[in-house]
């Protein structure tokens, strides 16, 4: 109801459509067009002249308006239904006779398609571009294995290899007189990995040294998963398990040094710069 008291200014309607406009749009401004052509004729007849103000608006409205299956005076337009919006027909009509009308009459225009007609491209809508656009997700730091992992191991495969050579080329390591079943040399050291368990023998009973005690170690390292039950896997979250392995790793390497180079006949202490070395390759 009270969108059929408004007035609209029919030529800046048609204009609207012509540019593309949608209907909704172009009937906004026309009719906010046909508001300040009334407001102007009313300020220019002054206070006295509002009553002809409103023949002049009327006027300048009425030669757009509509009616209902009418068409255009000016121009050949198509007229609007009141109140209504347009069929795909009546839009189409519009168009061409705007159309026609801004150029005069001259040149001839494609005619525009609509759904259902062949060759059909209308513009729905203006679709910001934040609004299509993929958001991925942080890529979080990665390397591949080739060649980021296989050359660091190539060079310390490299590294080791050259450290090998040169100290196989600088150290004496003779082989020593056949063995003596008779003569168990003292001390007779294992390497460096059985050094502990071969001490242990010198101190407890055999069955303690070399069955019990190991399998104690052996039986607290397959529970350790069972005790540390944290389930991440970054280094920064097991803070508890590195400090603990660390100081593990610590104290074995200082009873494989002690016992290399600080244990003499016995298996007792000795200093090597005083009593001499006691420990071969």
């Amino acid at each position: 109801m009270a969108e059929e008291e408004v007035e609209m200014d029919q030529q800046v309607y048609d204009d609207l459509i012509a540019q593309g406009k949608s209907e909704r749009i172009a009937r906004a401004k026309a009719k906010a067009a046909a508001i300040r052509a009334k407001k102007a004729t009313e300020a220019e007849a002054g206070d006295g002249g509002g009553a002809a103000a409103k023949p002049a608006a009327a006027a300048t409205a009425g030669a757009g308006q509509s009616e209902a299956g009418g068409t255009a005076a000016a121009g050949g337009g198509v007229a609007t239904r009141s109140g209504g919006a347009l069929t795909p027909e009546e839009r189409q009509a519009r168009v061409q006779a705007a159309l026609a009308q801004k150029d005069n009459g001259g040149g001839q225009r494609t005619a525009s398609r609509y759904a259902g007609q062949d060759h059909t491209h209308r513009l729905l809508a203006m679709v910001p571009p934040t609004g299509i656009q993929q958001i991925r997700s942080k890529q979080e730091d990665k390397v591949y294995t080739w060649p980021h992992l296989i050359t660091a191991e190539f060079l310390a495969l490299m590294a080791v290899t050259a450290f090998l050579v040169v100290f196989s080329m600088l150290m004496s390591a003779p082989l020593l007189e056949l063995a003596n079943a008779n003569v168990t040399p003292d001390p007779s050291k294992a390497p460096w990995y059985f050094m502990g368990l071969q001490e242990m023998l010198a101190y407890f009973h055999p069955m303690i040294a070399g069955v019990t005690i190991p399998t104690v170690g052996i039986i607290v390292g397959m529970a350790l998963p069972y005790i540390d039950k944290n389930p991440s896997v970054r280094p920064e979250n097991r803070k508890t398990a590195i400090v603990g392995f660390s100081f593990a790793l610590l104290f074995n390497a200082t009873l494989v040094t002690v016992g290399s180079f600080f244990r003499g006949p016995g298996f007792n202490w000795v200093w090597p710069w005083v009593d001499g070395m006691w420990f071969v390759l």
